[in-house]
Parts: C-alpha cells; sequence; structure tokens
C-alpha cells in the first residue's frame, strides 16, 4: 500500500521557492503548497504569483485537480497528463477521497465532537466571504477535537463537501473561527505564527490507474501550545 509522509519529501524546483513533493508517479504529484501562496493566478498583476504558474516552469503539462485557499497550507494534487486530470477529478467530484485538516480555534467548541450541516453561498465578493444561506449549496463538516492546551483547542476536520471557504465558513458559523484567519476571525487579531492555523494534513484514496490506495501525510507547519 503506498504511503507518503514529510519525512521523505523531495523538492520540485518551482521559481521562487522549493515545493515539497511528498509522492510522484506516472499520472499524478502529490506536494505540499505553503501558506499565502494561491493556487493559480488572481486578478491584477499582484495576484499573478502561483503554485501552479510555478510548477509548471518545470513541467508545463502538470494541471490542479483540486484547490485550497491561499491562506491554506498542506496536501495537493497535480495530474500530469489529461487522462489523470479526468480520473483524479472523478474521484473528488464523487467524493472518494478522504480529506484530514487540521485547525486551531480559541473559542470552546459546542461539543467534543460533531457534524455541520450549513447551506453556504457567497455574501459577499470583496473579499469573498461565505455563510449560511437558504439557497445555498449543500456544505457538510465533520468535526473533532484532537487537542486542548489553555484557550487553545486544535481540531480534526473532515469535510465531506468540498465549497469554497467550506471549513472557515462553517467553523464561523459555530462560532468557532480558526485562529489567524484574515476574513472570518479579523476581529481577533493576527495569530502569533502570523498565518492562518488551518491545514491539509491528509488524503486517502484508490488510485485510478494502479487500483492500489494511496495515503498521504503533511506535519502540521505551524507551531503552537498545542504541540
Amino acid at each position: 500500500m503506498p504511503t507518503c509522509s514529510s519525512p521523505r519529501w523531495s523538492a520540485l524546483n518551482a521559481g521562487d521557492a522549493d515545493l515539497p513533493v511528498l509522492y510522484r508517479d506516472r499520472w499524478v504529484v502529490v506536494v505540499d503548497k505553503p501558506a499565502g501562496l494561491l493556487c493559480q493566478p488572481g486578478l491584477g498583476p499582484a495576484q499573478l504569483d502561483s503554485l501552479i504558474r510555478r510548477v509548471q516552469r518545470c513541467e508545463p503539462g502538470l494541471a490542479l485537480v483540486h484547490r485550497l485557499d491561499r491562506d491554506t497550507s498542506g496536501l495537493l494534487l497535480l495530474a500530469r497528463n489529461p487522462e489523470a486530470l479526468a480520473a483524479f477529478s472523478g474521484l473528488f467530484a464523487h467524493r472518494r477521497v478522504r480529506k484530514l485538516y487540521v485547525a486551531d480555534i480559541c473559542t470552546d467548541p459546542p461539543a467534543f465532537a460533531g457534524l455541520i450541516d450549513l447551506p453556504l453561498a457567497r455574501l459577499q465578493r470583496h473579499p469573498p466571504r461565505y455563510g449560511e444561506h437558504p439557497q445555498g449549496r449543500a456544505s457538510r463538516t465533520r468535526w473533532r477535537v484532537a487537542a486542548s492546551a489553555g484557550s487553545l483547542r486544535r481540531l480534526w476536520l473532515q469535510p465531506i463537501t468540498g465549497r469554497s471557504h467550506q471549513l472557515r465558513a462553517h467553523l464561523a458559523a459555530l462560532g468557532c473561527p480558526i485562529q489567524g484567519d484574515p476574513i472570518y476571525a479579523a476581529d481577533q487579531g493576527r495569530s502569533m505564527t502570523g498565518r492562518m492555523h488551518l491545514h491539509a494534513t491528509a488524503l486517502s484514496f484508490l488510485h485510478p490507474f494502479t487500483g492500489k490506495r494511496l495515503r498521504c501525510r503533511s506535519a502540521v507547519p505551524f507551531a503552537s501550545s498545542l504541540d
């Protein structure tokens, strides 16, 4: 059973910074995206730099299978050819990829674990902000407390659906915005690490070409009293 984890990183020399590569085969590359880097270019010259532009300098055929918010770090899949892009995109579309995130919050959640089932829609364009709306798209997130220290809580998050800002908006609706979130926790000020404490830490799926289960893990990159 193929596995990949951060101690086995190699580097993809991609422009301004090396990107850690956790797994590579004929069809897919799994990289560890740093916080603060767009997955694809945004609007305007200030948002041209992105992960996909960097990696395509090394391998022009790479394409994003899915995306993470700019302020979220962690595991990201890149397809190496159109056939692979269609196959891996299909796994995400049919919810056959198990995803696990880690988030730190500064407010006690209402229980030890739960399911957030709130439809989400974009409520604001600049900056984009999402929230509960009766005509929003169905959105579901499982969560569980992983660790506690003082006023801090670390959560495991399992998104069942994959909406824009889903984890951030769902935790904000729960009354527990993510530490350092520049949109949903702006009134809490900056985190001590200067970044949002949300990390895509694990992915697991049946490889559509080999038939074997691939499990990838990435160590949480932000330190806190919860470690």
